[in-house]
């Protein structure tokens, strides 16, 4: 059952938070998941009409695109001003479904924090980089503290960190104060509705990155970090576009328009038959046995679900 406060848990918005997470959302970073406020089992729904959540899932994720970033560092901020009451370091940044994943018995937020605020509040915040975590138990912290940094500890398959808030011990929707599972989907004033300061735009889905390369990229390529070359050789094996989006739905289009310095070149579009948490798509040509003719490809990637454009990334290479 999804965990949803109970009516009248939230009278007042006597916790604003600001954004948990050092990064520009829909450009280096971005929601892959929201609170399930569906209470049936098997069944979800988030905040904004849409099923970008797990069943039960009682917070909010906030995602990189990138390994590499992970490496690089992308801060884990308090989202208000609170004592530190929790907290834990140490576990590795292994995926969950990888075989070599720790035991996660008890330790599903892997490396976190958690924030007393005051009047019943607590902030968590989970699967952060092993060795991060830079406050202490009992600390006071301001809004936008440094507490550690994303990780992918316990149990996380993909870099983000898990925002978690409570109420009086229950799990509730910062998207949302209307209570009882009846709210599942109710649109109106998102400011008004949640205790953001301000609400992050609610995104069902989209491209994160695109790409050109000489071969079909592995999804584990991409996620580390791949490359786009600024310059391909004419005798490059193939040149071949990839685009990567995430919350793909059944029925969602995924095109590829492949252009060269004499026009296009090919197009594809894929339909997916499943929803996917995460999409990788690619369309490209063997090259010529001349090679390529020198000047720009442009590659264009674009996620559709029905008459809506989720997300469009264009990218380019010279061959020379």
């Amino acid at each position: 059952m999804a965990a949803v406060a109970a009516p009248g848990a939230l009278a007042a918005k006597d916790l604003l938070l600001g954004q948990p997470v050092d990064c520009t959302l829909g450009r280096n970073c971005y929601i892959q998941q929201y609170f399930d406020r569906d209470p049936a089992e098997g069944a979800v729904a988030d905040h904004g009409c849409g099923s970008l959540a797990n069943d039960d899932h009682g917070g909010t994720d906030f995602a990189v695109i990138t390994m590499q970033q992970v490496k690089a560092g992308v801060t884990v901020v308090a989202a208000a001003p609170g004592t530190v009451v929790g907290l834990r370091d140490g576990m590795p940044d292994v995926s969950s479904l990888s075989p070599a994943a720790p035991d996660l018995e008890g330790k599903d937020c892997g490396n976190g924090v958690v924030i007393s605020h005051g009047g019943g509040w607590l902030t968590q915040y989970c699967h952060m980089r092993q060795g991060s975590v830079v406050v202490e138990k009992g600390q006071r912290v301001a809004m936008g503290t440094p507490l550690g940094l994303i990780g992918m500890s316990g149990r996380a398959s993909f870099p983000h960190m898990h925002l978690t808030v409570r109420h009086n011990g229950e799990k509730v929707d910062p998207f949302d104060l209307t209570a009882g599972p009846s709210a599942a989907c109710v649109q109106g004033d998102a400011a008004e509705k949640s205790i953001w300061l301000e609400p992050p735009a609610y995104i069902p889905g989209g491209l994160l990155s695109a790409g050109f390369a000489q071969e079909v990229p592995t999804i584990a390529q991409v996620r580390d970090g791949l490359n786009s070359p600024a310059v391909s050789s004419p005798k490059a094996p193939a040149l071949v576009v990839w685009g990567y989006a995430f919350a793909g739905q059944t029925g969602d289009e995924i095109e590829i328009i492949f252009e060269g310095p004499e026009g296009e070149i090919g197009r594809h579009t894929d339909t997916l038959k499943k929803s996917q948490p995460f999409v990788l798509r690619a369309y490209g040509k063997r090259t010529p046995e001349a090679g390529w003719p020198w000047g720009v490809y442009r590659g264009t990637v674009i996620h559709r679900r029905g008459a809506q454009e989720l997300g469009r990334r264009m990218v380019e290479t010279e061959v020379n």
